[in-house]
Order: structure tokens, then sequence, then C-alpha cells
């Protein structure tokens, strides 16, 4: 998975060097994840559309949350 240069964190990421966070980084079809401090790591793909859903959750916005057991791959 070449993500170089794609990654960017969160905007709540907090003061200082901002490394108390996830970052994302765009692919074609899938949203990719890592966390900050450990960037090395693993990182987990997710389909944009699960991805999306997810982040509107969070937010509190249920309305276009649907059945996440779709976006399995």
């Amino acid at each position: 998975m070449d993500t170089r240069n794609h990654w960017r964190k969160s905007s709540y990421s907090g003061g200082g060097d901002g490394n108390d966070c996830v970052e994302v980084a765009n692919l074609p079809t899938h949203i990719a994840i890592r966390d900050s401090k450990a960037p090395a790591r693993a990182t987990v793909t997710v389909p944009t559309g699960a991805f999306a859903a997810f982040v509107d959750a969070l937010k509190g916005d249920y309305s276009t949350v649907t059945d996440f057991a779709r976006f399995r791959g």
C-alpha cells in the first residue's frame, strides 16, 4: 500500500507535536488509518463508504448510518 505523503492528522489532535491521534490516508477505494504515535506499525483499511458512515455516527448524524455489514469485504 503506497500512501507516502498522503497521511493527514486529525484536526482534533491537540497542541504540542500533535502525535496523540490517528492519521488517515485517502486511497482510490479505501481509507487507511494508522496510529500517529506508531506510524510504522500496521494500518487498517476500510471501504470509503464504511468510513464515512463511521464518521457520521461519531458526529451523531445517525440519519446516514446504514447496516455496516454490507461494507464487509
